[in-house]
C-alpha cells in the first residue's frame, strides 16, 4: 500500500513537472493569448450592445468593472457620433460630455458640477444610439493592455527575444511612469477629497500616449525578465529528467 501511494505521488510530480516544462517553453505563446482575449473582449462588448445583444454585453462589463473605473467621459465609445464624449475643460474640440448629460435619462437629476454623482452615473452608463457604447476599459486602460499586448508581439520575434535585456530600473521609472503619474495624479489630485487645485480633464490624446508609453515600458521590463526565469527553470527541468532517464 505504501509502495503504491509512493508511486502515486511520484507519477503526480512527473506530471506537474511535465506541465511546468511546456509552460516553460510556450510561456510566451499563452501569455499573448490571454492578452489578445483581454484586449478585444472591451471592443466585442459595445459591439454586442450595438446588435442589441445586451444581456452578454453587460456581463462583459461587469467582469471588467473591478479592473477600471469604466468613467464614459473617459473612455472610447464605438458606433456613435464620437469615438470620445470629453469634459468641457478638457479644451477639446469634440462635443463635451456635459452637452450630452441633460438629455440623458440614466443622469436625470444630476448636477454636472456634482463629481462625486457624475462619476457614479457615468460609470454605470454605457451609451445609446445616439453616442454608440463604451469599451469595457477606459482610454487609458486600454492604450496600457494594447500596448502591451504589441509589444509582446515584437518580443516574440526570435532574433528581439534572444537580444533584448528587461530596460534599466531608471529610465523605466521615468520614460515609463513619469509622465503616466504626471497625467494621473496632476487630475485626481484637484478632485475631492483632495482639492489641492482647480479639478482639470486629461485631453484624450494624452491619455492614450500616457497608457501606451506606460504599456510599452512593462513590455520592455517584463517581457525579458519572464523570458530568463523561464529558460532558467526549463533548463532545472531539462536536467532532472535527464537524470531520470526521461526524454523530454
Amino acid at each position: 500500500m505504501v509502495q503504491k501511494t509512493k508511486h502515486a505521488e511520484k507519477n503526480f510530480a512527473r506530471r506537474l513537472n511535465l506541465i511546468l516544462l511546456w509552460i516553460t517553453r510556450h510561456w510566451l505563446r499563452v501569455a499573448l493569448t490571454l492578452l489578445g482575449i483581454y484586449v478585444t473582449l472591451p471592443v466585442i462588448a459595445p459591439t454586442l450592445m450595438h446588435f442589441g445583444a445586451t444581456a452578454p454585453a453587460k456581463v462583459l462589463y461587469t467582469l471588467y468593472s473591478p479592473f477600471c473605473h469604466q468613467f464614459a467621459f473617459r473612455s472610447f465609445f464605438l458606433y456613435g457620433e464620437q469615438p470620445f464624449y470629453p469634459r468641457a475643460d478638457t479644451g477639446s474640440d469634440l462635443k463635451p460630455f456635459e452637452l450630452y448629460v441633460p438629455g440623458l435619462p440614466e443622469f436625470a437629476g444630476v448636477d454636472p458640477n456634482n463629481w462625486v454623482q457624475l462619476q457614479l452615473r457615468s460609470r454605470a452608463f454605457l451609451g445609446n444610439e445616439q453616442m454608440g457604447y463604451k469599451m469595457t476599459l477606459c482610454a487609458r486602460d486600454i492604450s496600457i493592455y494594447v500596448a502591451l499586448f504589441i509589444g509582446g508581439l515584437i518580443f516574440s520575434h526570435p532574433y528581439v527575444r534572444r537580444r533584448l535585456r528587461p530596460v534599466p530600473i531608471m529610465l523605466y521609472i521615468l520614460l515609463g511612469m513619469g509622465p503616466i503619474a504626471i497625467d494621473g495624479f496632476s487630475q485626481l489630485l484637484g478632485y475631492p477629497p483632495f482639492n489641492l487645485w482647480p479639478p482639470r480633464e486629461t485631453l484624450p490624446v494624452f491619455r492614450v500616449l500616457t497608457g501606451a508609453i506606460f504599456g510599452f515600458m512593462n513590455a520592455w521590463l517584463g517581457f525579458p525578465y519572464l523570458e530568463i526565469s523561464m529558460q532558467e527553470t526549463r533548463a532545472q527541468l531539462e536536467e532532472k529528467f535527464a537524470r531520470a532517464g526521461i526524454r523530454v
